[in-house]
């Protein structure tokens, strides 16, 4: 499976003049066609554009949601894993013993559990020594 890596730039928010272009949609076209070009000549493929919410702060402790346009542009990611199929391990079948996590492992249920202070890894050491003294 390829691996993207994705682009995210801001739309244009005005058309950009140019000779020949008479209605504000030709300049916005104009705009945007040159934004995608630019990017598109760096080896970015255009996806799509979005308009998305973002929460901003207005005043001391208001907040409001603003609408931003964006364009977003992906290619293939240079560090991409090749795309080889990796081989599923055989099932086991009903009359064979329990499944372990590796082929070389014993099945869990013939291992011996550790007791808990080996599970613990606490040396052994001896309890320390409670002397009682004689009551005044």
């Amino acid at each position: 499976m390829t691996a993207f890596e994705y682009r995210v730039v801001p739309a244009p928010r005005r058309g950009q003049k140019e000779r020949g272009l008479k209605t504000a949609e030709d300049r916005y076209a104009n705009a945007l066609q040159g934004t995608i070009n630019e990017l598109g000549a760096k080896g970015w493929e255009y996806l799509r554009a979005e308009t998305l919410p973002c929460e901003e702060r207005q005043g001391l402790g208001g907040r409001k949601t603003v609408y931003h346009s964006v364009l977003v542009f992906r290619r293939a990611s240079a560090q991409a894993a090749p795309a080889t199929p990796v081989a599923a391990e055989p099932m086991a079948q009903p009359g064979q013993a329990g499944l372990s996590a590796s082929r070389g492992e014993a099945p869990a249920a013939s291992r011996a559990m550790p007791s808990a202070r080996e599970a613990q890894d606490i040396p052994d050491r001896p309890a320390p020594e409670v002397t009682a003294k004689s009551g005044d």
